[in-house]
């Protein structure tokens, strides 16, 4: 593994989108991807305590949001996007699915400080 892959979270609709999750963990095992998985939002659902989720935010170097057909229903994946926002951390989305219409991906570069 290259020391120069970008340590990655990767936050998505646990109980819909996991396969998702699944497919972008396999890309991360190819020698030519840029990142490595470092953490991933969680199955248990988090009332009101997010402070591990801002740890983990801070060992990172980007968050990944995989947008599936209903993320935007997903109080934690909104929940993370904000930690994110809040703690000035770089993240980008990616649409998990070719018609899914419930908010636009951003362009994304590696070497993009922040989107």
């Amino acid at each position: 593994m290259s020391t120069s892959r970008q340590k990655m979270f990767v936050s998505f609709d646990y109980d819909r989108d996991a396969d998702l999750k699944l497919l972008l963990v396999g890309q991360s095992k190819h020698d030519d991807t840029p990142f490595v998985i470092w953490g991933s939002s969680v199955k248990e659902h988090i009332d009101g305590d997010w402070r591990g989720t801002r740890l983990r935010f801070s060992t990172v170097d980007v968050i990944c949001i995989l947008r599936g057909k209903n993320t935007h229903t997903a109080k934690g994946v909104g929940i993370e996007r904000q930690i994110a926002k809040n703690l000035k951390r770089p993240y980008f989305l990616i649409a998990g699915y070719k018609n899914t219409v419930n908010g636009k991906p951003r362009r994304w570069s590696w070497s993009c400080s922040r989107p």
